[in-house]
Protein backbone atom coordinates (compact mmCIF):
# COMPACT_ATOMS: atom_id res chain seq x y z
CA UNK A 1 0.00 0.00 0.00
CA UNK A 2 1.34 3.39 -1.00
CA UNK A 3 2.14 5.11 2.54
CA UNK A 4 0.87 8.52 2.87
CA UNK A 5 2.80 11.85 2.27
CA UNK A 6 2.37 14.94 4.67
CA UNK A 7 2.56 18.38 3.40
CA UNK A 8 4.28 20.78 5.74
CA UNK A 9 1.05 23.10 5.81
CA UNK A 10 -1.71 22.64 3.61
CA UNK A 11 -4.30 26.23 3.26
CA UNK A 12 -7.22 24.14 1.19
CA UNK A 13 -8.70 22.59 4.66
CA UNK A 14 -11.83 24.47 4.98
CA UNK A 15 -15.19 24.04 7.35
CA UNK A 16 -18.18 22.68 5.23
CA UNK A 17 -19.76 25.34 3.30
CA UNK A 18 -16.90 27.59 3.80
CA UNK A 19 -15.87 27.82 0.09
CA UNK A 20 -19.60 28.65 -0.57
CA UNK A 21 -19.99 31.75 1.78
CA UNK A 22 -16.86 32.70 0.38
CA UNK A 23 -17.71 32.82 -3.44
CA UNK A 24 -21.27 34.51 -1.92
CA UNK A 25 -19.71 36.89 -0.10
CA UNK A 26 -17.09 37.99 -3.05
CA UNK A 27 -19.68 38.08 -5.73
CA UNK A 28 -21.73 40.02 -3.90
CA UNK A 29 -18.86 42.82 -2.78
CA UNK A 30 -17.41 42.64 -6.65
CA UNK A 31 -21.02 43.06 -7.84
CA UNK A 32 -21.16 46.55 -5.76
CA UNK A 33 -17.52 47.36 -6.27
CA UNK A 34 -16.69 47.36 -2.89
CA UNK A 35 -13.30 47.02 -2.88
CA UNK A 36 -11.82 49.78 -0.40
CA UNK A 37 -12.56 49.93 2.90
CA UNK A 38 -16.14 49.83 4.04
CA UNK A 39 -18.64 47.57 6.40
CA UNK A 40 -16.37 44.47 5.82
CA UNK A 41 -13.17 46.55 6.63
CA UNK A 42 -14.89 48.36 9.75
CA UNK A 43 -15.79 44.58 11.24
CA UNK A 44 -13.18 43.39 10.69
CA UNK A 45 -11.78 46.27 13.21
CA UNK A 46 -14.29 45.55 15.68
CA UNK A 47 -13.74 41.95 15.98
CA UNK A 48 -10.18 42.28 16.10
CA UNK A 49 -10.64 44.42 19.01
CA UNK A 50 -13.17 42.96 21.03
CA UNK A 51 -11.22 39.31 20.42
CA UNK A 52 -7.63 40.40 21.25
CA UNK A 53 -9.58 43.01 24.36
CA UNK A 54 -7.53 45.94 22.99
CA UNK A 55 -8.42 49.52 22.92
CA UNK A 56 -8.13 49.92 18.91
CA UNK A 57 -7.62 47.63 16.04
CA UNK A 58 -5.89 49.56 13.03
CA UNK A 59 -5.84 46.86 9.94
CA UNK A 60 -3.27 47.73 6.89
CA UNK A 61 -1.45 46.12 4.19
CA UNK A 62 0.57 43.52 5.72
CA UNK A 63 2.54 42.37 8.42
CA UNK A 64 5.39 44.40 7.66
CA UNK A 65 4.13 47.64 7.10
CA UNK A 66 1.96 47.02 10.72
CA UNK A 67 5.79 46.70 12.29
CA UNK A 68 6.54 50.07 10.21
CA UNK A 69 3.69 51.77 10.68
CA UNK A 70 3.95 51.10 14.70
CA UNK A 71 7.43 52.33 14.91
CA UNK A 72 6.40 55.39 12.98
CA UNK A 73 3.39 56.35 15.15
CA UNK A 74 5.56 55.98 17.73
CA UNK A 75 8.04 58.34 16.40
CA UNK A 76 10.69 56.11 16.39
CA UNK A 77 13.38 57.29 13.12
CA UNK A 78 16.84 58.74 12.11
CA UNK A 79 19.00 59.43 15.03
CA UNK A 80 17.32 56.57 17.42
CA UNK A 81 18.40 52.82 18.34
CA UNK A 82 15.98 50.36 18.26
CA UNK A 83 16.47 46.77 20.00
CA UNK A 84 15.51 43.28 17.99
CA UNK A 85 15.74 39.91 18.21
CA UNK A 86 18.76 38.11 16.70
CA UNK A 87 16.17 35.20 16.47
CA UNK A 88 12.94 36.17 14.20
CA UNK A 89 11.68 36.62 10.89
CA UNK A 90 13.46 39.37 8.89
CA UNK A 91 11.01 41.84 8.66
CA UNK A 92 11.40 42.57 12.23
CA UNK A 93 14.94 44.02 11.87
CA UNK A 94 13.81 45.42 8.26
CA UNK A 95 11.44 47.48 9.96
CA UNK A 96 13.96 49.20 11.64
CA UNK A 97 15.91 50.51 8.93
CA UNK A 98 12.92 51.10 6.89
CA UNK A 99 12.03 53.66 9.34
CA UNK A 100 16.00 55.38 9.41
CA UNK A 101 16.84 54.06 12.89
CA UNK A 102 19.33 52.09 13.88
CA UNK A 103 18.88 48.02 14.94
CA UNK A 104 21.15 46.39 17.55
CA UNK A 105 20.33 43.01 17.87
CA UNK A 106 20.01 40.63 21.39
CA UNK A 107 20.92 37.32 21.85
CA UNK A 108 17.84 34.06 22.41
CA UNK A 109 16.75 32.44 25.13
CA UNK A 110 16.81 28.75 23.80
CA UNK A 111 14.17 27.99 26.44
CA UNK A 112 11.31 29.40 24.81
CA UNK A 113 12.29 31.39 22.17
CA UNK A 114 12.05 34.86 23.14
CA UNK A 115 14.44 37.41 23.57
CA UNK A 116 17.46 36.88 26.74
CA UNK A 117 16.62 39.12 29.79
CA UNK A 118 20.15 39.78 30.83
CA UNK A 119 20.85 40.71 26.74
CA UNK A 120 18.14 43.42 27.17
CA UNK A 121 19.05 44.54 30.59
CA UNK A 122 22.89 44.80 29.22
CA UNK A 123 21.58 46.86 26.14
CA UNK A 124 19.28 49.46 27.50
CA UNK A 125 22.30 50.08 29.64
CA UNK A 126 24.78 50.90 27.22
CA UNK A 127 23.11 51.90 24.35
CA UNK A 128 20.03 53.81 25.60
CA UNK A 129 17.65 52.97 22.98
CA UNK A 130 14.31 54.68 22.49
CA UNK A 131 12.29 51.40 21.71
CA UNK A 132 12.63 47.57 21.78
CA UNK A 133 10.67 45.15 19.47
CA UNK A 134 10.29 41.65 20.54
CA UNK A 135 8.75 38.74 18.57
CA UNK A 136 6.55 36.32 20.29
CA UNK A 137 7.05 33.50 18.24
CA UNK A 138 6.51 29.79 17.69
CA UNK A 139 2.64 30.61 19.10
CA UNK A 140 3.01 31.86 22.24
CA UNK A 141 5.51 34.35 24.09
CA UNK A 142 8.81 34.63 26.23
CA UNK A 143 8.55 33.34 29.85
CA UNK A 144 9.50 37.46 30.69
CA UNK A 145 7.07 38.88 29.14
CA UNK A 146 5.61 41.01 32.36
CA UNK A 147 9.06 41.71 33.37
CA UNK A 148 10.13 43.18 30.06
CA UNK A 149 7.34 45.09 29.50
CA UNK A 150 7.64 46.69 33.65
CA UNK A 151 11.61 47.22 32.82
CA UNK A 152 10.88 49.11 29.35
CA UNK A 153 7.88 50.98 31.10
CA UNK A 154 10.67 52.10 34.14
CA UNK A 155 13.58 53.00 31.77
CA UNK A 156 11.19 54.80 29.37
CA UNK A 157 11.66 52.48 26.50
CA UNK A 158 9.42 52.28 23.98
CA UNK A 159 8.10 48.44 24.00
CA UNK A 160 6.78 47.26 19.88
CA UNK A 161 5.70 43.49 20.26
CA UNK A 162 5.96 41.98 17.05
CA UNK A 163 2.75 39.09 17.30
CA UNK A 164 2.86 37.99 13.81
CA UNK A 165 3.04 34.13 15.18
CA UNK A 166 0.65 34.00 18.74
CA UNK A 167 -2.64 35.58 17.00
CA UNK A 168 -5.13 33.54 19.56
CA UNK A 169 -2.31 32.61 22.63
CA UNK A 170 -2.80 33.78 26.00
CA UNK A 171 -1.06 34.68 28.88
CA UNK A 172 -2.01 34.47 32.09
CA UNK A 173 -6.04 33.63 30.99
CA UNK A 174 -5.73 36.68 29.06
CA UNK A 175 -5.21 37.11 25.11
CA UNK A 176 -1.48 38.18 24.82
CA UNK A 177 -2.02 41.34 22.88
CA UNK A 178 -3.69 42.38 26.06
CA UNK A 179 -2.02 45.26 27.83
CA UNK A 180 0.78 45.62 25.31
CA UNK A 181 1.78 49.83 24.37
CA UNK A 182 1.62 49.01 21.02
CA UNK A 183 1.80 45.28 19.17
CA UNK A 184 1.09 44.05 15.55
CA UNK A 185 -0.31 40.94 13.53
CA UNK A 186 0.40 39.61 10.22
CA UNK A 187 -2.86 37.87 8.07
CA UNK A 188 -0.30 36.18 5.95
CA UNK A 189 -2.40 32.94 4.85
CA UNK A 190 0.02 30.70 6.49
CA UNK A 191 -1.04 32.19 10.13
CA UNK A 192 -3.43 31.05 12.48
CA UNK A 193 -5.60 33.78 11.28
CA UNK A 194 -4.64 34.05 7.82
CA UNK A 195 -6.09 35.63 4.88
CA UNK A 196 -6.81 34.98 1.10
CA UNK A 197 -3.30 37.16 0.50
CA UNK A 198 -1.66 39.64 2.43
CA UNK A 199 -2.57 41.74 5.70
CA UNK A 200 -1.40 42.98 8.80
CA UNK A 201 -3.09 45.27 11.48
CA UNK A 202 -1.66 47.65 14.65
CA UNK A 203 -3.06 47.28 17.97
CA UNK A 204 -2.77 49.55 21.10
CA UNK A 205 -4.71 50.90 23.94
CA UNK A 206 -3.93 54.58 23.24
CA UNK A 207 -5.84 56.35 20.74
CA UNK A 208 -3.38 59.17 19.45
CA UNK A 209 -0.78 56.06 18.60
CA UNK A 210 -4.03 54.52 16.54
CA UNK A 211 -5.23 57.78 15.20
CA UNK A 212 -1.70 58.11 13.85
CA UNK A 213 -1.07 54.84 12.65
CA UNK A 214 -4.55 55.17 10.47
CA UNK A 215 -3.44 58.31 9.31
CA UNK A 216 0.46 57.22 8.07
CA UNK A 217 -1.96 54.01 6.74
CA UNK A 218 -3.43 56.39 4.37
CA UNK A 219 -0.98 58.64 2.48
CA UNK A 220 -0.95 60.83 6.35
CA UNK A 221 -4.04 62.30 5.88
CA UNK A 222 -6.39 64.82 7.60
CA UNK A 223 -8.57 64.97 5.02
CA UNK A 224 -8.93 63.58 1.34
CA UNK A 225 -6.68 66.23 -0.25
CA UNK A 226 -4.85 67.41 2.74
CA UNK A 227 -1.71 65.95 4.25
CA UNK A 228 -0.73 66.19 7.86
CA UNK A 229 1.91 63.39 7.77
CA UNK A 230 4.38 61.51 5.11
CA UNK A 231 2.43 58.16 5.34
CA UNK A 232 2.02 55.72 2.37
CA UNK A 233 -0.27 53.68 1.32
CA UNK A 234 -1.29 50.73 3.36
CA UNK A 235 -5.20 50.12 3.69
CA UNK A 236 -6.25 46.54 3.83
CA UNK A 237 -8.55 45.54 1.21
CA UNK A 238 -12.50 44.52 1.45
CA UNK A 239 -12.04 41.37 0.05
CA UNK A 240 -9.55 40.42 2.26
CA UNK A 241 -11.01 41.07 5.30
CA UNK A 242 -14.22 39.89 4.05
CA UNK A 243 -12.28 36.93 4.03
CA UNK A 244 -10.65 37.78 7.34
CA UNK A 245 -14.23 38.11 8.72
CA UNK A 246 -15.81 34.50 7.63
CA UNK A 247 -12.38 32.88 9.16
CA UNK A 248 -12.67 34.73 12.67
CA UNK A 249 -16.36 32.36 12.90
CA UNK A 250 -14.26 29.19 12.46
CA UNK A 251 -11.19 30.27 14.31
CA UNK A 252 -11.64 28.45 17.60
CA UNK A 253 -12.22 25.40 16.01
CA UNK A 254 -9.17 25.73 13.87
CA UNK A 255 -6.95 26.65 16.85
CA UNK A 256 -8.58 23.67 18.88
CA UNK A 257 -7.54 21.25 15.72
CA UNK A 258 -4.03 22.47 15.99
CA UNK A 259 -3.36 22.65 19.50
CA UNK A 260 -4.24 19.12 19.38
CA UNK A 261 -1.52 18.27 16.85
CA UNK A 262 1.01 20.34 19.06
CA UNK A 263 0.09 18.73 21.91
CA UNK A 264 0.42 14.90 19.65
CA UNK A 265 3.85 15.89 18.74
CA UNK A 266 4.65 17.11 22.34
CA UNK A 267 3.40 13.97 23.99
CA UNK A 268 5.26 11.30 21.67
CA UNK A 269 8.08 12.92 20.29
CA UNK A 270 10.36 12.98 23.72
CA UNK A 271 9.62 9.33 23.36
CA UNK A 272 11.64 9.03 20.07
CA UNK A 273 14.92 10.69 21.08
CA UNK A 274 13.20 14.24 19.79
CA UNK A 275 13.57 17.61 22.02
CA UNK A 276 10.42 19.85 21.66
CA UNK A 277 10.17 23.45 22.77
CA UNK A 278 7.17 24.23 24.58
CA UNK A 279 5.30 27.22 25.42
CA UNK A 280 6.57 28.53 28.64
CA UNK A 281 4.39 28.64 32.06
CA UNK A 282 1.31 30.91 32.09
CA UNK A 283 0.63 30.51 28.48
CA UNK A 284 -1.83 28.47 26.37
CA UNK A 285 -0.24 28.25 22.87
CA UNK A 286 -2.33 28.77 19.60
CA UNK A 287 -0.51 25.13 17.87
CA UNK A 288 1.01 27.80 15.40
CA UNK A 289 3.86 25.41 14.76
CA UNK A 290 5.59 22.21 16.04
CA UNK A 291 9.21 23.42 17.39
CA UNK A 292 11.92 20.03 17.63
CA UNK A 293 15.10 21.34 18.85
CA UNK A 294 17.73 18.49 17.34
CA UNK A 295 21.08 19.63 18.41
CA UNK A 296 22.70 16.79 17.00
CA UNK A 297 23.99 18.10 13.60
CA UNK A 298 23.93 14.55 11.72
CA UNK A 299 20.76 13.30 13.24
CA UNK A 300 19.52 16.56 12.08
CA UNK A 301 21.14 16.25 8.01
CA UNK A 302 19.51 12.70 8.59
CA UNK A 303 16.19 13.65 9.62
CA UNK A 304 15.63 16.12 6.97
CA UNK A 305 16.92 13.63 4.41
CA UNK A 306 14.34 10.79 5.40
CA UNK A 307 11.54 13.38 5.68
CA UNK A 308 12.17 14.82 2.39
CA UNK A 309 12.32 11.39 0.92
CA UNK A 310 9.39 10.09 2.32
CA UNK A 311 7.35 12.97 1.12
CA UNK A 312 6.94 14.31 4.72
CA UNK A 313 7.05 18.32 4.75
CA UNK A 314 8.98 20.23 7.52
CA UNK A 315 10.57 23.59 8.11
CA UNK A 316 13.29 26.09 9.95
CA UNK A 317 11.44 28.47 11.60
CA UNK A 318 14.22 30.08 11.73
CA UNK A 319 17.29 28.64 10.02
CA UNK A 320 19.53 31.97 10.61
CA UNK A 321 19.95 34.95 12.73
CA UNK A 322 19.65 38.41 11.97
CA UNK A 323 23.12 39.80 12.38
CA UNK A 324 24.83 36.84 10.29
CA UNK A 325 22.40 38.42 7.47
CA UNK A 326 24.62 39.91 4.43
CA UNK A 327 21.58 42.85 4.61
CA UNK A 328 22.47 43.34 8.27
CA UNK A 329 25.91 44.02 7.41
CA UNK A 330 27.28 47.34 8.61
CA UNK A 331 23.56 48.32 9.27
CA UNK A 332 24.00 46.85 13.14
CA UNK A 333 24.81 48.74 16.27
CA UNK A 334 26.13 45.75 17.70
CA UNK A 335 25.06 42.55 19.62
CA UNK A 336 24.12 42.43 23.16
CA UNK A 337 24.44 38.35 24.47
CA UNK A 338 26.01 34.94 23.89
CA UNK A 339 25.37 32.81 20.99
CA UNK A 340 22.26 30.85 22.16
CA UNK A 341 20.24 32.21 18.96
CA UNK A 342 22.53 30.66 16.73
CA UNK A 343 22.66 27.15 18.84
CA UNK A 344 18.85 27.55 18.45
CA UNK A 345 18.88 28.31 14.54
CA UNK A 346 21.08 25.16 14.04
CA UNK A 347 19.16 23.26 16.05
CA UNK A 348 15.69 24.00 14.96
CA UNK A 349 13.16 21.76 12.78
CA UNK A 350 9.46 21.73 12.41
CA UNK A 351 7.17 19.15 11.82
CA UNK A 352 3.89 19.49 10.26
CA UNK A 353 0.93 21.61 12.08
CA UNK A 354 -1.75 22.85 10.05
CA UNK A 355 -5.55 23.17 11.12
CA UNK A 356 -7.59 19.89 10.63
CA UNK A 357 -4.38 17.21 9.92
CA UNK A 358 -6.23 14.12 10.84
CA UNK A 359 -4.60 11.02 12.65
CA UNK A 360 -3.56 9.06 10.20
CA UNK A 361 -1.13 11.90 8.95
CA UNK A 362 0.28 12.59 12.24
CA UNK A 363 0.67 9.00 13.06
CA UNK A 364 2.89 8.96 9.39
CA UNK A 365 4.97 11.60 10.74
CA UNK A 366 6.13 9.91 13.40
CA UNK A 367 6.75 6.47 11.44
CA UNK A 368 9.09 8.18 9.41
CA UNK A 369 11.03 10.12 12.94
CA UNK A 370 10.77 6.98 14.49
CA UNK A 371 12.70 5.16 11.47
CA UNK A 372 15.61 7.42 12.23
CA UNK A 373 15.82 7.77 15.78
CA UNK A 374 15.30 3.67 16.53
CA UNK A 375 18.83 2.69 14.92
Amino acid sequence: MKKIQVPFIDLKRFEPGFQDALNAKFGAMTAAAQFIGGEEVARLETSLRDLLRVGFAVSCANGTDALQLALRALSVGRGDTVLVPNVTFWATFEAVINVGADPATLDADIADGGISLPALEEAIDRLKPKAVIIAHLYGWGTAHLAEIRALCKARGVLLLEDGAQCFGAAYKGAPIYEGALISTASFYPAKVLGAAGDGGAVFTDDPDLADKVRRLSNHGRTTHYGYGLLGWNSRLDSLQAAFLNLSIGHLQQRIASRRASAAFYQAHLPALGIETMRPPKDYEENGYCNVCLVRDASLKVELETRLKAEGIGFGNIYPGVMSRQPGAEGVSKGHFGGNEGEVLCASVLNLPLFPYMNPEELERVLEVVRSVTAK
